[in-house]
């Protein structure tokens, strides 16, 4: 029998838009709208144009999809929306002022870049083709973990009072004293 391969990876292109801000303090707002499953290499090519609102390929990046990440495809497929992540990183002097660094299907990982505070992480939907293909994997891959309900012991934990207190004290009134220094 073939073993199943412990990872997968489908090079997929993302589009980032560009438009212009609503504020005086932010002159852009950049959006993560679309992923393109398969997609060549890119680096900020123009896709669409409206007015002043502009569409780029930012970047094709590999998605790779592991075994031992199941558990996080099959949250991510439960959700309403199954979605790729996408981070994002600031450029200081760069044109364009992004840089795509990462895609994953796992929302765990997405959140783990998104506690930095450094990075930008966008959602993107998958298309209905990208949902099948992450499917097949994760159902050929997850293995529920069965609940396993913890048995109490029996033994009394509660019947002597070892390390309550200070030995230093020699009223048992009050053990949490603190002990005071004897004078001669």
């Amino acid at each position: 029998m073939a073993q199943a391969a412990i990872h997968i990876e489908m090079p997929l292109g993302v589009v980032v838009r560009k438009s212009p801000g609503v504020t005086r303090w932010a002159k852009w707002t950049w959006k993560a709208v679309a992923v393109l499953p398969g997609a060549g290499p890119a680096d900020w090519a123009e896709v669409r144009r409206e007015g002043a609102v502009v569409d780029y390929h930012a970047a094709t990046l590999p998605l790779v999809l592991w075994a031992a990440e199941a558990e996080a495809y099959v949250a991510n497929l439960a959700d309403s929306l199954p979605s790729i992540y996408l981070v994002l990183r600031e450029e200081r002097d760069g044109d364009p002022p992004l840089e795509a660094v990462l895609v994953t299907a796992s929302p765990f990982e997405g959140q783990d870049y998104a506690d930095t505070g450094e990075d930008i992480v966008e959602k993107i939907p998958m298309t209905p083709g990208l949902i099948a293909w992450v499917r097949d994997f994760t159902q050929e891959h997850f293995q529920p973990e069965h609940f396993v309900k913890r048995r109490r012991d029996k033994s009394r934990v509660d019947l002597t009072e070892d390390g309550k207190g200070d030995p230093r004290i020699r009223q048992t009134s009050d053990v949490y004293r603190a002990p005071r220094r004897v004078l001669q």
